[in-house]
């Protein structure tokens, strides 16, 4: 559960209970789904230390933010952001009431803040329910459930407990968040969050649409922009799995083809101005000389001049994965795990 092999309690304690007990074990016998959160909890203290708590502030403020953009469909903020028992990789728990989820959506549409909708069914005492979710990118992910108005007032059960949920309103929020952090200027950090983009979010916004550019099919029979840029980012994260400015340029060296077509090197650079790092950008700048290079057309003189930058050999390696990531068909990582991958490179949180 810690390290988010498995997401459901009754699944992570089925298969502990298989690998230790090899067999049948009676569900009395098993942890309480509150037992194992207070475990997960305990590894979080211990390997994430104090940075836990900057973590629990920045999420925080966050749905505080998330929340007063949808105040007029009365937000209530619940879950590990609520209790404090965040842990790498938590999102925030919103719960908005509204009969139509595409003004819930439009809010969204309105800031250009990208997300995506989700219709689960659950079955729960031989009834079955469908939940809609709404996945909010931000700086953390935050994750929506959109209940009818007339639920407003009715009493959610955990799982963990099978007590009322707890939770806060959006005035209730306002004024723990002033009690709990006295010493910070809190509508001064959300106006600062609001200037300054997070920069996942935009390579997200950049990323996305390109699904729907085709490319010519002779040179690229795999298929749209964002399948090829996904094939690029998996054989370069096999070949250097730690080094983010260079995964970052894989990702990222055709995010130009969804701007301007015929110039999609400069149109790349310059949507990810401030946003990436100098050697990130020569990376990409210069990602189409190793196709010459590997042909023989580019010039003595010039790839000269590109072997004497320290980062030559990644250059041509990301030439190397831009040709061999043009397979149709093949399995990838998603755009998000692959984005997530990059921060935990940045955060010092990857998993190795």
């Amino acid at each position: 559960m810690y390290e988010r092999l498995e997401s459901e309690y009754y699944q992570a304690k089925q298969k502990a209970a298989r690998r230790m007990c090899q067999g049948w074990v009676k569900p009395a016998d098993l942890p309480t789904n509150a037992e194992i959160r207070d475990i997960v909890q305990s590894f979080a203290r211990l390997h994430e230390g104090s940075k836990r708590l900057d973590t629990l502030r920045q999420m925080r403020l966050t749905s505080l933010r998330v929340m007063r953009m949808l105040q007029k469909f009365h937000p209530r903020v619940i879950g590990s952001v609520y209790t404090g028992m965040v842990r790498e990789g938590s999102d925030i728990d919103i719960h908005v009431f509204s009969d139509s989820i595409e003004a819930v959506l439009n809010t969204f549409d309105t800031e250009g803040i990208p997300y995506e909708v989700e219709r689960k069914q659950v079955r729960k005492e031989g009834e079955s329910q469908t939940f809609t979710h709404v996945h909010v990118r931000e700086a953390f992910d935050v994750e929506l459930t959109v209940y009818r108005s007339s639920l407003r007032s009715y009493g959610f059960r955990s799982s963990l407990t099978g007590k009322r949920i707890e939770g806060a309103t959006l005035p209730q929020w306002e004024q723990f968040l002033c009690l709990t952090y006295p010493d910070v200027d809190i509508d001064a950090e959300i106006a600062e969050m609001e200037t300054t983009p997070d920069p996942y979010q935009v390579f997200y916004s950049l990323l996305l649409p390109l699904e729907n550019v085709k490319q010519h099919p002779k040179y690229h029979p795999e298929g749209d922009v964002l399948y090829h840029s996904l094939q690029v980012f998996d054989l370069a994260r096999e070949a250097i799995f730690y080094d983010e400015e260079f995964l970052l340029a894989a990702l990222l060296h055709d995010i130009g083809k969804g701007i301007e077509p015929e110039n999609h090197v400069f149109a790349g650079l310059e949507a990810l101005e401030g946003f990436i790092t100098d050697r990130t950008a020569w990376l990409i700048a210069h990602h189409m000389d190793t196709h010459r290079i590997h042909d023989g057309t580019l010039g003595a003189r010039a790839q000269r001049r590109l072997m004497q930058h320290e980062s030559y050999d990644e250059l041509v390696l990301l030439g190397e994965c831009d040709r061999a990531g043009r397979i149709p068909g093949v399995e990838t990582t998603s755009l998000e795990d692959a984005l997530q991958y990059i921060r935990s490179i940045e955060e010092g949180t990857m998993n190795l």
